[in-house]
């Protein structure tokens, strides 16, 4: 919004889990954007994903780096195309980092290095949503990789409820969330494995300096493959 009656303000929503708003200013939107709109593009592009069961996400996906299917990593996008997954950029990997210690205030957030002298989270995957008005996320955890780094997670473009809940179970106690473009979430620690969702998506309020109808979401991952 142009003008804030109350600024947004950092804030922790659960131990390891913190909420940046604004984190990204309009014109870095606007590269990742550009880049989300190339990496969207096939091969290997924008997807809409079958879970075992028969069933379809409403969000569509594209992956860089490994390429994610319900419930394992691949380096061919075997769910779709068959194509090779697109490479996972460097800065994309900085951002990451940067992102954790910003959010953190260390850049490990408190996991475990991937190996001895690793100063950092190692990025390598990054997914990414894109959510149309009637689009939805259920209640699930990111467990399929082998690292327990702290996940990065940008939104782009239409604000959200994102729903962060416990490590035990789907249903309650959780906390909503309103994310906005440009927001920052990173969760780790004892929050790492913790049930999230996005239970709704507001039409129309990204802002229209982006250009960009409906909602992005780039999740960053450390694979520990």
């Amino acid at each position: 919004m142009d003008a804030e009656l109350f600024p947004r303000s950092r804030a922790k929503i659960a131990p390891g889990a913190v909420h940046v708003p604004d984190w990204l200013d309009l014109p870095r939107q606007r590269e990742l954007l550009d880049a989300c709109r190339e990496w969207a593009r096939p091969p290997a592009g924008l997807r809409t994903v079958r879970t075992p069961g028969g069933g379809t996400m409403t969000a569509r996906q594209v992956c860089l780096g490994w390429h994610w299917h319900p419930y394992a990593y691949a380096r061919t996008v075997v769910d779709g195309d068959g194509a090779p997954v697109k490479p996972f950029p460097g800065w994309l990997a900085e951002l990451g980092r940067d992102a954790v210690r910003d959010a953190l205030g260390e850049p490990g957030g408190g996991a475990v290095p991937d190996a001895p002298g690793t100063p950092s989270p190692s990025y390598d995957i990054a997914l990414i949503n894109f959510y149309d008005g009637a689009a939805r996320m259920g209640m699930h955890r990111d467990g399929d990789e082998k690292s327990d780094a702290p996940v990065v997670s940008l939104s782009l473009g239409d604000t959200c409820v994102f729903r962060f809940g416990n490590t035990e179970t789907r249903a309650r106690p959780y906390t909503d969330v309103e994310l906005r473009s440009g927001d920052l979430f990173v969760f780790g620690g004892p929050a790492r494995l913790a049930y999230h969702g996005v239970p709704q998506v507001h039409p129309g309020t990204a802002p229209p300096e982006l250009g960009l109808t409906g909602r992005l979401n780039i999740t960053l991952r450390v694979s520990g493959l």
